[in-house]
């Protein structure tokens, strides 16, 4: 009888044991997301680093290697319009129009790696990866998806959106150490981000997905591909 009673004391009750596990997410969560004053303070402030550079930075010192970063903050209006339809057309076509989150991407994009039973495709918009950019890893885990979308209501709620295109442009890499428009049309073009052409600017876009593996001026499939998709979109749209 005795042995019965003692189970019986210490066996928790399902609805608290849901409880806890709620509470214990909840707590790593808020640990996770940006404070909401840290969010509004970007209507004035440009961060010095992301969490991005910051981890490339631990991925070169972990294989001993420097790693020199280029990046110069302009503001949007020294960045040329073609750059910032390329980016919409090839990343986020909604973006002017929708909260920070395309639930249509979403719900695509679920479907097609539900049936993949793996992550074969993205969904984040230029609010999301901005988001992550500034404080989540490339990690595609469910938990940092989700953390990209609290964070881009966030954004999208406190920033205006052409203060979140700004952002944008001036910290998304470009290639290994270069951040930024300004820095990758220098780097690539020796021309500042305001004297991009169309052309120079689809491709720059292009590369975008996937910065580390190709480069602008490629003839690769890949990049060759994208720029098409892109000065299409653009040319669709009366750019």
């Amino acid at each position: 009888m005795s042995g019965k009673s003692e189970s019986r004391r210490f066996k928790l009750p399902a609805g608290r044991i849901i409880l806890a596990f709620a509470l214990a997410f909840l707590t790593v969560e808020v640990h996770m997301l940006p404070f909401p004053w840290t969010v509004a303070n970007l209507r004035k402030e440009n961060p010095r680093m992301t969490s991005l550079m910051k981890e490339r930075i631990r991925e070169a010192q972990s294989r001993r290697q420097r790693y020199v970063i280029q990046r110069s903050f302009v503001l949007l209006s020294r960045i040329s319009q073609d750059m910032v339809h390329a980016v919409i057309v090839g990343e986020d076509g909604t973006f002017y129009e929708n909260d920070g989150v395309d639930w249509y991407e979403v719900r695509e994009s679920f479907e097609t790696d539900l049936d993949a039973m793996k992550i074969v495709r993205g969904s984040s918009t230029i609010t999301m990866q901005l988001a992550k950019n500034l404080w989540f890893s490339t990690s595609r885990d469910p938990l940092t998806k989700l953390n990209e979308v609290i964070s881009a209501y966030m954004l999208n709620h406190c920033l205006s959106k052409n203060r979140i295109m700004e952002l944008y442009l001036n910290y998304i890499e470009f290639g290994r150490g270069i951040f930024g428009v300004e820095a990758a049309s220098m780097a690539y073009y020796g021309e500042p981000a305001s004297a991009l052409t169309c052309e120079q600017a689809a491709r720059l876009a292009a590369i975008i997905p996937s910065p580390l593996r190709h480069s602008p001026g490629s003839d690769s499939k890949f990049v060759s591909f994208r720029t098409g998709v892109i000065l299409e979109r653009m040319s669709e749209r009366g750019w």
